[in-house]
């Protein structure tokens, strides 16, 4: 199961809008007859890339899935009647899909076939692996992960705007790691516009696991110059639109290869993080990555909708006059401040990576 689950992150931003599955095949002595992960785009899935390289050696031996077999016809048969028709004797699978086409249906077929299945193992880190496509199954949204990058003191910039660069270039490196793992990445117009990112994956040998590129932009004020455009033929971009955004505005940008969604805006004339994370959802991303600015962070945690925080934290002082992590939350008392509760502390060169989910 260890290895059916590293087998699963590899497919982490390249499966959506299916979950990232792994599976191993053991023949009935106990050697691996086939290894398999989630394709891109979600297809093939993962056993049926291990029983083809299994082939015969599948018969009466031991399939290990980190997510409930598929029972549904879709694009593809379903899993679990390729493991039935494989021969398998024993199936053993980490967690159940929330999927209601899947749930619980996969492993009764597998059962009625007279296989064997043992649930829970490696249950935990499973569910982990697919917080993001269990996130969008029950709420329709995807998993939402703020990276803050600041200064010991909580600022992502001086007052001017220079933060180039607080972190070192191993917390950088492993910011494109992010990105390469993630479905989707998104910032708002404030940020494109001061910083001019790129948001791709540019690590050597994963420059192809660049994910979708998200612009919230209602008044489409970042020009079609800006380098988010420029590739926008070789990596997605999306731009969210308010619905009055000038179509000849909208025209031009859409030349360069992005595509224009326009969504609902409230009255400060943007939409809501909910309306943005359900339109995302609806488009089957999984994860999502927010490197915006303070503003962006500030909306996503008071309505309650960051799930996870990669804070790169460099050991410098910028002080009370820098940019803040968080703009305003307008809280007024400390039972309503977001809690989260740490997971993991990694140590980059002179930096860390403290990683903390919602602690709900």
């Amino acid at each position: 199961m260890a290895a059916a689950l590293g087998l699963a992150r590899r497919a982490l931003g390249r499966a959506w809008p299916n979950p990232a599955v792994g599976c191993v095949i053991l023949d009935p002595a106990g050697r691996v007859g086939g290894r398999g992960h989630t394709g891109r785009g979600g297809r093939p899935h993962a056993e049926t890339e291990a029983l083809a390289q299994a082939g015969p050696r599948a018969r009466g031996g031991t399939a290990y899935v980190t997510l409930e077999p598929c029972a549904h016809h879709g694009q593809t048969p379903p899993c679990a009647e390729a493991l039935i028709a494989a021969g398998v004797a024993r199936a053993v699978v980490a967690i159940r899909d929330p999927d209601p086409r899947v749930s619980g249906r996969g492993l009764e077929l597998l059962r009625q076939a007279g296989i064997a299945v043992a649930l829970g193992d490696g249950r935990e880190e499973a569910a982990e692996i697919n917080a993001g496509f269990f996130t969008r199954i029950r709420e329709g949204r995807p998993l939402v992960t703020l990276k803050l990058a600041t200064s010991l003191d909580g600022r992502i910039a001086l007052a001017s705007g220079e933060s180039k660069w607080i972190t070192g270039e191993a917390a950088r490196r492993r910011g494109h790691w992010l990105r390469a793992t993630h479905d989707a990445v998104l910032v708002g117009a404030g940020t494109a516009l001061s910083d001019d990112p790129q948001l791709t994956c540019r690590l050597p040998g994963l420059e192809g696991r660049s994910p979708v590129r998200v612009l919230i932009d209602p008044n489409l004020r970042v020009p079609s110059t800006a380098k988010l455009y420029r590739e926008a033929r070789e990596v997605p971009l999306w731009v969210i639109a308010a619905p009055g955004a000038p179509e000849a505005d909208a025209a031009g940008r859409q030349a360069t290869g992005a595509e224009i969604l326009r969504l609902p805006s409230g009255p400060d004339g943007r939409p809501s993080a909910m309306t943005v994370l359900q339109a995302l959802g609806a488009r089957g991303i999984t994860r999502l990555l927010v490197e915006g600015g303070s503003r962006m962070a500030a909306a996503l945690l008071d309505a309650g909708l960051v799930d996870r925080i990669a804070w790169f934290r460099a050991p410098v002082l910028i002080g009370a006059d820098g940019l803040p992590a968080a703009a305003l939350l307008g809280l007024d008392r400390l039972a309503a401040a977001p809690r989260f509760r740490l997971t993991g502390v990694e140590r980059l060169g002179p930096d860390l990576l403290e990683s903390y989910a919602r602690d709900d």
